[in-house]
């Protein structure tokens, strides 16, 4: 069988760049030797928000309490909460089996072999191909820890499977997806220690995001070890410089690394440090007919960084040029309690580009709407510059963040200034008239 283009990889980079493809008249099919939706869908982003939102549940309960409605939880079952969290990840796999059907994709289960760059074969088939897509994704680095590997530990591949809660649970790594977890496990009744080998955790997020984000898990009783040194892994027991933590499980998160078995396989071109395939600004392999996206690129490993280079990799395939997604165009959240969401430069950044910096923030615990939602943890920051009053950045640390964000990204990608911002009319009471508010407070 031919096709215009074969995508091996059913992630947010493969499914979006097939329905993208499928639009523009293509014949598409899709190759996945895992399960349809990828890392995120299946053991990512979607299932650690379902956790997520279990514990939020308890923490309103908690909230609701010191107000006067008085409840109290006797006991959760965590059966039932899987089974939710699984319902939930099936009915999001329907959908993109949905959108195939719907858009005439075919989707080929199994593990895909290249024969050339215009031949794949999967389950002993041989299928004719124009175009490929790499979307291979990654997997989950584990470090090389004294008696890690002769010891049980999770990693988020295996995390989502747990049937039972631990009553001690260690977290190695101090990022984005290790906090997250943190946060959902904490208000089940799971005492969790997190440890961390940088001198400080969510290294990539604004300072005073940081600091709050550790009051939270301070107050949620999480102990958070910072600046560790890891002597040695033992069963149900961690041995650091100075003491040894003891756990039910261990969770292992520190980082991922690129899957590039089919980019070797085929001698395509590496970055420099060997760890990403190098590509041109569409997203060109050095096999002009090979494109890659996703965690195997060098670019944020986030799944709608991912869905954009997929979808811009079809149109360059096909006829319409667009140039490379950029990093300061794309959000970047962590769903903790209360959450953060930034994207672009920070100060720092801003001021090494040259840039003459215009920075100023506003408080939650200024809003109304924040006041009467009993949500006034956290602030909305701008990060801009005196002449033009051009966007450079921002980041927003509280409610509804990761929502928040996208208005002031719209109006900076919309190329517009400090200045649109101000001129709009926000709703009253609302969290976003404090994108309004600030942007007067900096003219």
């Amino acid at each position: 069988m031919s096709y215009d283009l074969i995508i091996i990889g059913a992630g947010p980079g493969g499914y979006v760049a097939a329905v993208e493809a499928a639009k523009l008249g293509k014949h598409v099919a899709v190759i996945e030797k895992n399960l349809i939706g990828g890392t995120c869908l299946n053991v990512g982003c979607i299932p650690s928000k379902a956790y997520l939102k279990h514990a939020s549940w308890i923490e309103q309960f908690a909230e609701a309490d010191l107000f006067g409605i008085n409840s109290t939880v006797s006991s959760i079952d965590f059966s039932k909460l899987v089974s939710r969290k699984n319902a939930v990840v099936s009915q999001l796999q329907q959908g993109i089996n949905y959108l195939f059907k719907q858009n005439k994709i075919d989707f080929i289960e199994g593990e895909a072999e290249i024969i050339s760059p215009k031949q794949i074969k999967v389950n002993q088939q041989i299928y004719e191909t124009e175009f490929v897509l790499l979307a291979t994704g990654s997997s989950p680095f584990v470090p090389p820890i004294d008696g890690l590997s002769e010891q049980h530990f999770l990693t988020t591949d295996t995390f989502f499977s747990l049937e039972s809660l631990p009553k001690k649970l260690t977290i190695i790594g101090g990022g984005v997806i290790g906090i997250e977890l943190a946060f959902a496990m904490a208000p089940l009744g799971v005492s969790v220690t997190i440890i961390e080998a940088a001198s400080d955790i969510l290294a990539t997020e604004d300072p005073s995001a940081r600091e709050l984000i550790k009051q939270k898990l301070t107050k949620k009783q999480v102990n958070v070890i910072e600046a560790a040194v890891i002597k040695k892994v033992q069963k149900s027991s961690i041995v650091l410089a100075d003491q040894t933590i003891s756990h039910d499980e261990l969770l292992v998160v520190t980082g991922r690394h690129a899957d590039l078995t089919l980019p070797k396989a085929l001698s395509l071109e590496l970055t420099e440090n060997q760890r990403f395939v190098d590509v041109n600004r569409f997203y060109q392999t050095s096999i002009a007919t090979i494109y890659a996206v996703g965690d195997i690129i060098d670019s944020y490993m986030l799944a709608h960084a991912a869905s954009k280079e997929g979808v811009k990799a079809v149109r360059h395939m096909f006829g319409k040029k667009e140039d490379s997604l950029k990093n300061k165009d794309i959000p970047r959240c962590v769903y903790t309690h209360p959450e953060i969401a930034s994207f672009g430069l920070s100060e720092e950044e801003a001021k090494l580009q040259g840039y003459d910096v215009l920075v100023s923030q506003i408080p939650y615990s200024s809003n109304g709407r924040a006041i009467s939602g009993n949500a006034t943890e956290g602030f909305i920051k701008i990060i801009s510059e005196h002449k033009y009053h051009e966007i450079l950045g921002a980041v927003i640390v509280g409610e509804n963040a990761t929502e928040l964000i996208h208005t002031l990204l719209a109006v900076k990608n919309s190329e517009g200034c400090l200045e649109e911002i101000e001129k709009m009319t926000f709703a009253h009471p609302t969290l976003s008239e404090m994108m309004g508010e600030l942007a007067n407070g900096m003219l």
